[in-house]
């Protein structure tokens, strides 16, 4: 089996870590518990959070147990880190309802169950923590003066920095201590921005538990020109499907800049690292059928590859198939979809030949297929040139869509409005 180590650092998961060869040791040695935090501040996580989903990932496979822990109590004060501002202070119903959401999502990256990847939530035992207790036994081993130094607490002291989130770091050390305690826990992963906090619970631990524990970083992701990853013009990406649609999600990923392709290729699939390597570095326009296989693979791991098959083809009937003679080599399951296929993830309405009779009028179809709001809508459409039986545009209003047109399209034809929406008409 591959040291988990090794394919995190070709993978290029690792920014700082506090001992690298110690960690590829261990985790190279047996079978280890590793944690990686999640802040309930919303109801659904977002790209920004599948990062370390899919580190967890690669060290589960590994053989390694993932403790995957949501803030349940850390929530109720707001992690400063890399921040400007603090964060609104949430109501512990509004907590716990989005603890239970991200709950869900992460099932379906990680494998759950008996000696497999499990949920913790620090609410369990922060919550109850007594807050003189916590003083004496935790607060008196950390110094003020290395706190200051953190780059989190310098960027927010030039602003306002509240004791509440100045003490969020004790907290988070002392979720590393729990852990390593209850679970024998020896590593903790995080983003880039972590680092201080990851470096304050493993020195907590070290302490309190006297064994040897680790902490690693991922890189901050950002865009091949500077900026922040995982936004659009209309905010986050989503994991929640009722937030960003699964064609949303697959659309933020095919449409990524060329110079990203390889890296998220290597992030956010499965694909080998010489395949990851190789369409990274395929040219214009063969570089899109790279952003496909990307886009495919991720949205499979989020929504299942069913809904990517339906993305995947929806998207490529209305804007071209990159590779339709499938000519460029992957091992991406994405192969296996038949551009042939396409019709079938577009949205279909069933037509009895009692309704068709004789002919049904274009209009009446167009608003039967849901394509047009009304008739006017429908007569404006195909006035203005808009509308569509297959690839020809449709220019009379008054006429008929008859059994002979079915007849010559084998019982089923395909109206479109404008350049996207369309409609398969099927006749029963």
């Amino acid at each position: 089996m591959n040291n988990a180590w090794d394919v995190l650092v070709e993978r290029g998961f690792v920014y700082q870590s506090t001992d690298a060869d110690a960690m590829k040791k261990m985790l190279g040695e047996a079978p280890q518990t590793f944690y990686i935090g999640f802040d309930p501040t919303g109801s659904s996580l977002h790209i920004g959070h599948l990062l370390p989903i899919m580190a967890m990932r690669w060290l589960q496979k590994c053989g390694h147990r993932p403790l995957a822990l949501v803030g349940g109590g850390t929530a109720m004060i707001g992690d400063p880190s890399g921040k400007t501002e603090a964060r609104p202070i949430m109501t512990v119903e509004t907590i716990d309802a989005n603890v239970e959401s991200i709950k869900g999502q992460l099932a379906r990256f990680l494998e759950f169950g008996e000696g497999k990847a499990q949920i913790v939530n620090n609410a369990n035992w922060l919550r109850d923590v007594k807050f003189l207790d916590f003083l004496r036994d935790i607060g008196s081993l950390f110094s003020v003066n290395k706190m200051l130094t953190a780059e989190s607490v310098k960027l927010r002291l030039q602003n306002t920095l509240s004791f509440l989130e100045f003490s969020y770091p004790l907290l988070q050390a002392f979720d590393f201590n729990h852990l390593c305690k209850e679970h024998n826990c020896r590593f903790e992963f995080g983003g880039q921005d972590q680092w201080g906090n990851i470096v304050a619970g493993v020195d907590l631990t070290r302490r309190l538990q006297q064994k040897e524990v680790f902490g690693a970083t991922f890189p901050l992701l950002l865009k091949a020109d500077g900026t922040k990853f995982g936004k659009t013009a209309g905010g986050a990406v989503w994991l929640d499907a009722n937030r960003t649609s699964p064609f949303e999600y697959y659309q933020f990923w095919r449409n990524v800049d060329d110079g990203d392709v390889q890296r998220l290729l290597g992030y956010f699939t499965a694909l080998p690292m010489d395949e990851v390597r190789r369409l990274g570095s395929l040219p214009s326009p063969q570089i899109n059928r790279a952003k496909e296989i990307l886009a495919y693979e991720a949205t499979a791991l989020a929504h299942g590859a069913d809904v990517a098959a339906q993305a995947y083809l929806a998207a490529c009937t209305q804007f071209g198939f990159a590779d339709p003679n499938g000519t460029i080599e992957t091992s991406s399951a994405v192969a296996k979809i038949s551009a042939a296929s396409a019709n079938d993830a577009i949205p279909a309405i069933d037509l009895t030949a009692a309704e068709l009779g004789e002919g049904i009028g274009l209009l009446t179809l167009m608003v039967k297929a849901g394509l047009c709001a009304s008739n006017g809508d429908a007569r404006r459409l195909v006035q203005g040139g808009g509308c569509y039986l297959g690839e020809t545009r449709l220019e009379d209003p008054k006429m008929a869509i008859t059994p002979a047109i079915f007849a010559e399209n084998n019982g089923e034809i395909m109206l479109r409005a404008g350049k996207k929406a369309r409609k398969r008409v099927i006749l029963k």
